[in-house]
């Protein structure tokens, strides 16, 4: 009897053995055969030209048509900040007078514009708000004017037009030539979304261009004709990624007849920060959509 019982004892425990080895069998075979994790996707733009790199390693992360040739917009007008902000000596609090001439050009071209009064003293501090957030190319020529160098304002504004390309050739760009200060150019202005990137990535390590690109909202107190002060209407950025894209941090929109929608972009994400740009897309929403695919697919690939 107390063999009997030793014998079903016996072959319960070998049943319970079998058991938990073909548990541990079955577990080792899903280990095996479980679907790697998912490869993400190269996203799909609608822009005809976009490129993205690791901003702190110069890492390429996506290339659609990036060294092709395009009208620009004014994505320019980062060569411009650029160009101001490199000058020796700055003064940001330095007072320009703004000229009928600025107004005259904004009207006569239908162009974007900050707005400015004529008469009115704005510091040039207050020139680059008005640059780069409402993109002003009234502001954009009152800079040109106020940093070029000779004795008309056709030869100043052809003098800060140099500078803008010898900074290009500078930073050993090879696809890039400026023929305005705002964009609106003579047909012969024309970047490519690698070189705009890389433009941008330069502008970016001056802190005054950083901390003007990433403001959502502006509002500039100047002195007018008599004295007095005008506060000016809130200089709203024309980024909309400022807002729905957490972590933005710059840089400048672009668009035109020939140019398209266009968007150099630029954020921060777990110590990474991926710039880009995408040129020639359909409307302001899909260049904000093309941009948001992009940063998306530049952190994973950061």
């Amino acid at each position: 009897m107390i063999t009997a019982i030793s014998g079903i004892k016996g072959n319960r425990l070998r049943r319970a053995a079998a058991v938990t080895v073909t548990a541990g069998a079955l577990l080792t075979t899903g280990a095996l055969t479980a679907a790697p994790a998912q490869a993400v996707t190269t996203p799909s733009i609608v822009a005809k030209g976009g490129y993205v790199m690791n901003n702190g390693t110069g890492k390429d992360l996506y290339n659609k048509a990036a060294d092709t040739r395009r009208s620009t917009g004014s994505t320019t007008k980062i060569m411009t900040a650029k160009v101001v902000l490199s000058q020796r000596n700055l003064n940001l609090d330095a007072k320009v007078t703004i000229q009928k001439a600025y107004s005259d050009y904004v009207v006569s071209k239908n162009a974007s514009q900050a707005h400015l009064i004529v008469g009115d003293k704005v510091t040039v501090r207050q020139l680059l708000y008005g640059l780069m957030l409402p993109s002003g190319c009234d502001a954009a020529y009152a800079l040109a004017d106020k940093f070029g160098t000779g004795t008309t304002r056709d030869a100043r504004v052809k003098s800060f037009i140099g500078k803008m390309n010898a900074d290009v050739k500078n930073l050993g760009l090879k696809n890039t030539h400026f023929d305005s200060f705002d964009g609106i150019g003579n047909g012969g202005n024309y970047s490519t979304p690698r070189d705009l990137t890389k433009i941008a990535a330069s502008a970016m390590k001056n802190a005054n261009f950083r901390a003007i690109v990433k403001t959502k909202s502006y509002t500039a107190k100047t002195i007018t004709k008599t004295g007095s002060t005008r506060t000016m209407g809130a200089w709203t950025n024309t980024n909309t990624l400022l807002s729905s894209y957490s972590g933005t941090i710059g840089v400048k929109t672009g668009s035109g007849k020939e140019a398209g929608y266009c968007l150099v972009f630029a954020a921060t994400r777990g110590g990474k920060t991926v710039i880009g740009t995408v040129l020639s897309s359909t409307n302001a929403s899909t260049r904000a959509s093309d941009a948001t695919k992009l940063l998306n697919y530049g952190f994973s690939k950061a």
